[in-house]
């Protein structure tokens, strides 16, 4: 029995289109083995979101020759979609295939395992294309399942390579994304995390199909307690979804809504949809509906030619707003993109200062939210893994809140109510 190894940089998206992979190969008779063992096959899944992406997946690669040098060393994903020939100069390089064609690993991996020649099955993007679909049977994780619904993106932000990576916008059929669920839950998957690369685009290819439209459809599936949408943009939140969020008890209380600059000037040099008041308005509106909802946020500090100023502009807005968590980013020069031929591009130095000073923000204002819901009783899914250093069971409260809790094994995997406190920096749940 061959053994495979697999590695997944970057994104939820990525992580699913790993998990496809994986099925695959388990159906094959393939024996899945951690990445950090000798294998006969390592597969690499590549991120090339910033520069720093791609260093990693080189160096990963080399990685995995060495541990065992007879092995096949597949590079897939994004990199090699953006970049083929870049990853084809890796001499441990033996198979690279990029974001078409993933339904078809297991065929090129036995090809490339009988070639004496390395492999190249990246294949252009057309615009005509149809979500490709890899269902997946199962999960390496028990808990929640992300599930992958959309493709591609029509945005072109000026920082972002994601459209040439990943092409335009293409939506997963509506019944294929009903069954999956429902193989998911039977498999006892509570909770769905609905992905995609542009979540709120999802339906705009097709015919009388919107996000609101799937999830109404999803709903009513026994046994699914929870749905969670990963990132969606702030101008794709519909009345008609912020009004689902408020009178679903499975439809969690959670968005994230990229914001990336509290400035109109980076933003409109960004190509982002909205003006800071657009984005204020909807965050009061959605809130105005559902007051305990947690917003959460992506930032990008010191794109080319933010000043000063600009960066106050951010950090006021990020405090107005009070979110309740944000991933930080310093802007990462990326070729191919048209910021990276910008003026003005900002020293990592004030890159590395910024960054400090938004994620300091960021922790006080995530204590800020946190500390709302103290004496008050959530129901958190608790996860089937303790956390390893405290012994406790962990689990997550449909409004993104990481809680510790002294229970029994039997409550893994289970929703269960519990009564919320502070304690050692960390969110406690007490079973009552």
């Amino acid at each position: 029995m061959k053994r495979i190894a697999f590695y997944t940089l970057g994104c939820k998206v990525n992580r699913y289109d790993t998990e496809a992979m994986i099925a695959q190969f388990k159906k094959a008779g393939y024996q899945i083995v951690d990445f950090k063992q000798e294998a006969d096959i390592y597969i690499i899944n590549t991120c090339t979101v910033t520069k720093q992406g791609a260093s990693k997946s080189r160096k990963i690669t080399r990685r995995a020759k060495r541990r065992n040098p007879e092995a096949l060393v597949a590079v897939v994903g994004c990199y090699p979609q953006v970049d083929p020939e870049q990853v084809m100069e890796i001499t441990e390089v033996d198979l690279v295939v990029g974001t078409k064609g993933r339904s078809k690993i297991l065929e090129f991996v036995e090809q490339a395992i009988n070639s004496k020649h390395q492999l190249n099955f990246v294949q252009e993007m057309d615009e005509e294309e149809d979500f490709e679909e890899v269902p997946i049977q199962n999960f390496t994780e028990r808990t929640r399942a992300t599930i992958k619904i959309q493709e591609g993106c029509n945005q072109f932000c000026s920082y972002c390579i994601i459209p040439y990576a990943r092409g335009s916008v293409r939506s997963r059929a509506l019944a294929d994304v009903i069954a999956e669920v429902e193989r998911l839950v039977k498999h006892g998957f509570k909770e769905i995390v609905l992905t995609g690369i542009h979540l709120g685009e999802y339906g705009a290819d097709k015919e009388d199909l919107n996000l609101v439209k799937l999830i109404k459809n999803l709903l009513p599936i026994t046994g699914l307690k929870r749905i969670r949408l990963s990132s969606i943009e702030g101008t794709e939140v519909s009345q008609e979804l912020i009004e689902l969020i408020a009178e679903s008890d499975k439809l969690c209380r959670h968005l994230h809504l990229p914001l990336q600059s509290g400035s109109d000037k980076i933003l409109q040099a960004m190509n982002r949809p909205y003006q800071v008041r657009d984005f204020k308005e909807m965050v009061a509106r959605i809130r105005a509906q559902v007051p305990e909802i947690a917003i959460t946020t992506d930032v990008i500090v010191g794109f080319p030619g933010e000043s000063e100023a600009d960066f106050e502009e951010t950090y006021q807005l990020m405090k107005e707003l009070e979110f309740s968590d944000a991933h930080i980013f310093k802007y990462s020069k990326r070729e191919g993109t048209p910021a990276a031929g910008y003026e003005n591009q900002v020293h990592s130095k004030v890159k590395k200062e910024r960054s400090k000073k938004l994620r300091e923000l960021t922790a006080e204002l995530a204590r800020n939210y946190q500390q709302q819901f103290f004496g008050q009783k959530l129901k958190a899914l608790l996860e089937e893994s303790r956390d390893y250093k405290t012994g406790l069971l962990t689990g997550l409260t449909d409004n993104y809140l990481r809680v510790f809790v002294d229970g029994a094994d039997d409550l893994a995997g289970q929703l269960v109510e519990v009564k919320i406190r502070g304690e050692a920096g960390r969110i406690i749940g007490s079973l009552e």
